[in-house]
């Protein structure tokens, strides 16, 4: 897009009009019915006049080369970079939010085009960096849809992969069309129950049960679940999610973050007891558990499930691969679900 875009941003993909003015948004199960003048639940689709705009496109409150490992995506070209950028605004109300300050707060930004951001990709494909595409990530993607898919698309075409870190708080249509562009995600679980949802996130379950199933079947996906004392870490809670996400498939690999006070919650840390119970608990039904946010606890290295040798060694964001011939167990022959 041009000019027109960075000083008004873009019309709505997803969206309906209807009387008096009013816009219904279609992109996330919210729905929000919206009147001319007024934004929706997001912050960052507007009705001008009976039109829905999304305002945040190509407005970017922070972007740079961050490891793979950060998004964090462990089976997904380890040890490579990415370019990871942001916008402001997101669709949920989660009560520890990691990134409230561009969530929902109002961070300075600067326009990005999508040419932009691919060439910046590209430059730093180009450097001694291993850049392997675009992240779109910190805040929610979905609530930048529009860009995203323009994004994607032309970063495709140039042999960029695209990589989403998101909620999964979409509706089913616009999951499925920009999903043909899009090579890795890592979908937040917030826990396993809609109470929690509705009480901690403003939001519902069943919506994210569905992005998951849709797009483990569409390209590669890891789970993050982060465990909050006493409201989603219950060792039956934790069963109940690797129990479902095994049903789909053993290989998804589901990381457990420990939560730290942030946003609107002053609760004590996850204790590391519960982040080793979780490992434990969701190890009978999937392959790759990992803890992150617990350094000490020595949670990031991939075991092989045939015969527990380390096959991928993670210090920090540093990364080694010593373990894998090919995609297999240097050790045993074992398969190892990567992509290298």
């Amino acid at each position: 897009m041009g000019t027109d875009a960075k000083e008004n941003g873009k019309e709505v993909f997803y969206y309906e009009k209807g009387e008096d003015g009013r816009t219904g948004c279609k992109v996330c199960p919210r729905l929000c019915n919206i009147k001319p003048g007024h934004r929706g639940y997001c912050r960052v689709r507007e009705n001008r006049n009976g039109v829905l705009y999304a305002t945040n496109y190509g407005q970017c409150t922070s972007y740079g080369v961050d490891p793979i490992e950060k998004k964090p995506l462990y089976h997904f070209h380890p040890g490579s970079f990415i370019l990871s950028l942001g916008t402001v605004g997101c669709n949920l109300r989660c009560g520890f939010c990691q990134n409230w300050e561009i969530a929902h707060g109002d961070p300075k930004t600067v326009y990005l085009s999508p040419d932009q951001a691919v060439g910046a990709a590209l430059a730093a494909r180009e450097k001694d960096t291993p850049n392997v595409g675009l992240a779109y990530t910190y805040s929610e993607p979905f609530m930048w849809y529009e860009y995203v898919y323009d994004t994607s698309r032309l970063a495709r075409s140039k042999g960029l992969k695209n990589v989403l870190v998101t909620n999964g708080y979409v509706n089913e249509e616009p999951l499925k069309a920009l999903l043909p562009y899009i090579d890795a995600m890592n979908i937040d679980v917030k826990g396993f129950t809609d109470r929690y949802y509705r009480d901690t996130c403003a939001g519902r379950l069943d919506p994210v049960i569905r992005t998951v199933e849709i797009s483990a079947g569409k390209c590669h996906v890891e789970i993050t679940t982060l465990l909050v004392p006493g409201l989603n870490d219950s060792p039956e809670e934790i069963r109940e999610l690797a129990r479902w996400l095994g049903g789909i498939d053993r290989d998804i690999p589901l990381h457990f973050s420990r939560y730290f006070p942030n946003y609107k919650f002053d609760l004590d840390p996850t204790p590391a007891a519960t982040m080793l119970m979780a490992r434990e608990t969701a190890g009978e039904y999937l392959n790759y558990v990992y803890i992150g946010n617990a350094p000490e606890l020595d949670g990031g290295k991939t075991l092989c499930p045939q015969c527990s040798s380390v096959v991928i060694d993670r210090r920090g964001y540093r990364t080694s691969a010593a373990g894998l011939d090919g995609d297999s167990c240097s050790g045993c022959g074992g398969s190892i679900k990567v992509i290298l």
